[in-house]
């Protein structure tokens, strides 16, 4: 059957096809919205590099100053800790110092100072009458040695360790000996106020 052109039923003017069939096919596709942009490695590198260096310094400052307080701390601790050791100096210390520490000593308690100049072991101890002429002797001397009433520290080393030898209301006796040139001064006093117990201090310095 034809058209009224002369063509086929169902084709234009023309042969092709019909209105509506070319209106379908020329339809524009559904709208797709397009990906989020892509955020290229390099940037995440630059952007954790720039974390690293602001975290870093300040976790540096952070333990410096931590560090600079437990060093203040420590250098307090060291400034405040002239005071005796109450232990027994070691056998090379009684040895370089020569304080031949009697044996059944109690409340024995040292401290030892160290400069350029000179080396100081300060020494405290309780002890017999026995014992104690018994350290004498090793010095080189005797209890007849010691002369009463006579403090032989001076103030100036007293004081380093909070010495008590200026007390009038106690007995002193003291002596300095110094068995030779190359051995150390030996400055001893003796708290003799109970004879039976007496408390001796010790001065030892020596010099390079």
């Amino acid at each position: 059957m034809s058209g009224p052109m002369g063509g086929p039923m169902g084709e234009g003017p023309t042969g092709g096809l019909s209105g509506a069939t070319a209106s379908r096919e020329q339809r524009v596709p559904a709208y797709v919205p397009p990906h989020p942009p892509h955020i290229p490695r390099r940037r995440w590198v630059v952007a954790i590099v720039v974390v690293l260096l602001i975290a870093i310094p300040a976790g540096y400052l952070v333990l410096s100053g931590a560090q600079s307080r437990d060093s203040g701390q420590d250098k307090q601790r060291a400034a405040s800790a002239r005071t005796l050791v109450y232990e027994w100096p070691s056998r090379v210390q009684r040895r370089i110092y020569d304080v031949p520490i009697p044996d059944g000593s109690t409340y024995v308690g040292h401290y030892e100072t160290n400069s350029w100049e000179r080396s100081t072991l300060y020494v405290q101890f309780r002890t017999s009458p026995e014992q104690l002429g018994v350290f004498l002797e090793e010095l080189g001397t005797s209890r007849a040695g010691l002369s009463d009433g006579t403090v032989t520290i001076p103030r100036e080393h007293a004081d380093v360790i909070g010495w008590d030898l200026a007390d009038p209301s106690r007995s002193w006796a003291g002596v300095t000996v110094q068995q030779s040139p190359a051995e150390p001064e030996v400055a001893i006093t003796v708290d003799v106020t109970k004879p039976e117990r007496p408390r001796v201090y010790v001065v030892s310095t020596t010099e390079p």
